[in-house]
């Protein structure tokens, strides 16, 4: 029996900006400009897993080259027909396409993709494809720590939290230990994290930064 996987498809019905964009956009933006060494030179940025592109177009905006790339097809439909400002591809992570791309970005983000990925290993691996020499990688991801940990648990909210019926949902749950280590297993150094949303320590989401490492 054939499976119509367009039924599981992570569709999207505008492209409006995420609620993440709120507490996540300005550390981005801080993060990127950090690899501004020229103020004339014009950085190319990768957005893994962009969605309907409107935090792609929101990049582009602060005069960045931004090409978006996302499993979606509704989802990159949408952002090709509101942001011609940004370049859009359809394809998934676990199968990008080999082409004129490679090595070819100063820097790739993938914001608030990795917690849903089987293989997160896999986006890491395809950062290092696309990236210069010295290029960053900058990934953002719900924050998972002991103390915002207990604080769920005390307050009973476990199982909202952690949810196991939202599909297409959170499947990876990531600290600062885990994600260096993951980093630095796949060829990543000088990690640097930022944290935005709430109040410390019980934050929403980390900001992670690392540059790759020349063979």
């Amino acid at each position: 029996m054939q499976i119509n996987t367009e039924k599981y498809e992570y569709s999207y019905t505008d492209s409006n900006a995420e609620h993440h964009h709120s507490y996540l956009l300005s550390p981005l933006l801080d993060l990127i400009a950090e690899q501004k060494i020229n103020p004339n030179q014009k950085l190319r940025v990768l957005d893994l897993g962009c969605g309907s592109g409107n935090l792609s177009h929101k990049i582009a905006q602060q005069g960045y080259e931004v090409v978006g790339v996302d499993d979606s097809q509704s989802g990159i439909l949408l952002a090709s027909q509101n942001f011609p400002d940004c370049r859009f591809v359809q394809a998934s992570i676990y199968n990008l396409p080999e082409n004129h791309l490679n090595q070819s970005f100063d820097i790739v983000i993938a914001a608030e993709v990795i917690e849903h990925l089987l293989y997160p290993r896999e986006l890491l691996r395809a950062a290092k494809r696309y990236l210069k020499p010295e290029g960053r990688l900058i990934i953002t991801t719900p924050y998972n720590g002991y103390w915002k940990n207990l604080a769920i648990a005390i307050l009973g909210k476990m199982d909202s939290h952690y949810t196991v019926l939202w599909d297409g949902g959170h499947i990876k749950f990531f600290s600062v230990v885990t994600l260096t280590k993951l980093l630095k297993e796949e060829g990543f150094d000088r990690t640097i994290f930022k944290f935005s949303g709430r109040l410390p320590y019980l934050w929403k989401s980390m900001l992670c930064s690392s540059t790759l490492v020349k063979n």
